[in-house]
Parts: structure tokens; C-alpha cells; sequence
């Protein structure tokens, strides 16, 4: 499953977006968590994705 649809179907997808607007980097990281996105390269290449420099 690739992230989107990972967020979608968690029901996180609105809570990520808004943690992504909010710049809130340790809220979107918690979330990534939770549909198993743990890998730290792979965190961070999705943060910088959608515009969040660690």
C-alpha cells in the first residue's frame, strides 16, 4: 500500500494533512507511526515530500 492509501484507510489522512499545514513535524511522524511508517530515512524522505525539512 503506498502512504496515501495507508492514511486513508487509518482514517489519518485529514489529521496528517493538517499536521503538514501546521508544520507540526512530531505530530506527522506520530501518524507515519501508526500505519507502520518507522523507517527513519523513509520518514523523512516522505517529510520532505510534502515540504517539511527536518
Amino acid at each position: 500500500m503506498t502512504v496515501n492509501e495507508r492514511l486513508f484507510v487509518s482514517g489519518q489522512m485529514d489529521e496528517f494533512d493538517i499536521s503538514v499545514k501546521m508544520i507540526d513535524t512530531n505530530k506527522a511522524k506520530e501518524i507515519l507511526a501508526k500505519v507502520d511508517i518507522i523507517d527513519p530515512l523513509t520518514v523523512e524522505s516522505i517529510l520532505k515530500q510534502v515540504g517539511i525539512t527536518l
